[in-house]
């Protein structure tokens, strides 16, 4: 089966639980794939809702009374816009045969290298007026982006009926799961925030996940991955069940939006490298142990192994930088995250919020501890939701009501269904045990006690509420807020663009972004790691023998990015205008590296 090429490469990557919830509907008919947080069924629920009466669609409530309604509600906004998305895809189609002044404009959205731009420009350069030409030529050089889901692996919490813990399959993510493999929708599940072997040997059920006789997926895999080690370790546990990955999307570990997974000084560039230099291996070696596995279980055997796409996001903010990426490592496509928060036509971001991301400047945007899963979460200071947990701290009733438990993974205080950290209930029973002991501790130690308890939000509405504020859906319960989550990025974008000039911007068209001091991606991202590093030194209560080894590595990894990226901005073309510049950055870089190990050195003496 031959499939239409992508026109872009591109694409719109899951940012938070809202901000992408209908990204598809807006972006896809232009041939963008975006990706959609599938865990907060609640809130797709009241979106598929919204757009059914938007678009006069029949709509028939999914009750949380009814058997396996997590699973419905997905699977039922998913074949929405599965259907949806493929009449403004038509439509488009017909506009652009139709209306040449809109055809000049589309051309300017597509990448130079496209040929369907190419055939497009002969076509308009020769004025031909031959309607169904066109649209033959649309026809075959363009299909819709792909509607991709999102399931954070860890964000899989038991679910109980009447006190009695159900089955594993209705685990959260497990339901996510079900709820995409049983949609019309032809597109990937991206996985993160690691492994969930439980979760990876479920997709087993869904024959959906198999490769069909000509050896096409109607389901893809796409694994989110921080290095080669894991995606090799992932890539084989799957292929082992006779699951094939057809993605490895590799994220900076720090220099993203949302969850931080650091890694121990593994930096982007050297990570790319191993990817392009290991991506013959990485095939083969699935392909011998899934050909295995599929021969097993009496399934067709592709007779040549499936494609592998190798995809980079986190950080990358200039047609230069994207260019180089796509060059240089032959990646084949770049995920462009924050920025399109200040893309109205592209996410769903309400005006309060989008104009605090138009402000936000480098202080303004840090990685912090409010994340209830104990992961680093980068966010911008100056949030709603800021005001409203402050305000109930200041009032002695801090916490969330944690209407949505979705992250109520902790056992703490013999919890059989779990606890959120960032719930009332928890905090009240931490604040408790802190003032017991309030005599016998310093005012410094009780008071750093007390913020690290509290800090602490509710995630599972502030990261939904901006787009039903957006929508015009109410926001009912306690006021939470809104929850935003941009990487570091976002500090060099300052205006709302539309979605054409992001795309221009992205091709190398007339620049959105207009700080003349904004670091290179890479240099941006070291930049991170050094200063997580020197956190992390500076937060330790005790150095343990392994706690040393660990930032002998961190330290390692990051000398030999260092020499890595000094190489490559002194050799390769690319940086040949810049090197001077880079290679400066990088030996202030590497003295704040010497010496943040003569701070390892003091811890360990």
């Amino acid at each position: 089966m031959t499939s239409t090429p992508k026109v872009h490469h591109f694409h719109i990557p899951v940012m938070g639980l809202a901000f992408t919830i209908d990204s598809p509907l807006r972006v896809a008919q232009y041939g963008i794939d975006s990706v959609i947080s599938i865990m907060d069924d609640d809130l797709i629920e009241k979106v598929r809702g919204f757009y059914c009466e938007k678009f006069q669609q029949p709509y028939e409530a999914i009750s949380t009374k009814m058997e396996d309604y997590r699973a419905k509600r997905i699977t039922s906004y998913l074949n929405l816009l599965d259907k949806l998305i493929t009449k403004k895809f038509e439509s488009l189609k017909e506009d652009l045969a139709s209306n040449q002044k809109n055809l000049e404009a589309f051309l300017q959205t597509l990448p130079s290298s496209s040929s369907l731009r190419e055939k497009l420009e002969t076509f308009v350069a020769e004025k031909k007026q031959d309607f169904q030409a066109l649209k033959e030529i649309l026809n075959q050089g363009m299909s819709p982006g792909s509607i991709d889901v999102n399931i954070m692996t860890k964000v899989d919490k038991d679910n109980f009926k009447d006190s009695e813990a159900l089955p594993g399959e209705y685990n959260d993510a497990h339901a996510a799961l079900r709820g995409f493999a049983l949609s019309t929708t032809s597109s990937s599940v991206v996985f993160s925030a690691g492994m969930n072997p439980r979760l990876y040997s479920y997709m087993e059920t869904f024959e959906a996940f198999y490769p069909r006789q000509d050896g096409s997926f109607q389901k893809k895999i796409v694994l989110k991955v921080s290095d080669y080690r894991s995606a090799m370790v992932q890539g084989q546990f799957l292929a082992k069940k006779g699951l094939w990955v057809s993605e490895y999307r590799i994220e900076s570990g720090l220099n993203c939006g949302g969850h931080a997974f650091a890694t121990n000084g593994l930096l982007m560039g050297p990570i790319l490298a191993e990817f392009h230099e290991k991506k013959h291996e990485l095939e083969t070696s699935a392909f011998a142990l899934f050909s295995k596995a599929l021969e097993q279980k009496e399934k067709q055997v592709p007779s040549a192994i499936p494609p592998i796409s190798i995809t980079v996001q986190g950080g990358v903010g200039t047609a230069a930088e994207h260019a180089f990426l796509i060059d240089h490592y032959k990646v084949d496509s770049v995920g462009w995250g924050s920025p399109f928060l200040l893309v109205p036509e592209a996410t769903s971001v309400d005006k309060e919020t989008r104009d605090l991301l138009c402000a936000a400047k480098e202080k303004d945007l840090y990685l912090s501890d409010i994340s209830p899963l104990g992961v680093p979460f980068n966010t911008i200071r100056g949030t709603s939701n800021d005001y409203f947990k402050n305000k109930r701290i200041e009032e002695n009733k801090a916490g969330s009501s944690c209407p949505k438990k979705y992250l109520a993974l902790s056992k703490a205080y013999g919890q059989t269904e779990g606890i959120c950290t960032a719930s009332k209930k928890f905090q009240d029973r931490r604040l408790e045990e802190l003032n017991d002991k309030k005599s016998e501790i310093t005012l410094e130690h009780y008071q750093k006690e007390f913020q690290t308890i509290t800090e602490k939000a509710c995630l599972c509405v502030g990261l939904s509420s901006s787009a039903q504020l957006e929508l015009g859906i109410p926001v009912k319960g306690q006021k939470q807020g809104v929850v935003v989550c941009p990487g570091p990025n976002i500090a060099y974008f300052s205006k709302e663009v539309s979605l054409r000039d992001m795309m221009r911007h992205i091709y190398g068209g007339p620049s959105v972004e207009n700080h003349e001091n904004r670091p290179h991606l890479f240099v941006k991202e070291l930049q991170e790691y050094l200063k997580y590093f020197k956190n992390e030194i500076r937060l330790a209560a005790e150095v343990t023998p392994q706690l040393e080894k660990k930032w002998n590595t961190f330290r390692g990894n990051l000398h030999s990015g260092i020499s890595y990226y000094k190489n490559l901005f002194s050799e390769t073309h690319y940086f040949s205008s810049l090197s001077d510049s880079l290679n400066g950055q990088l030996e202030d870089l590497a003295q704040q590296l010497e010496s943040i190990e003569f701070r390892v050195k003091m811890a360990l003496s």
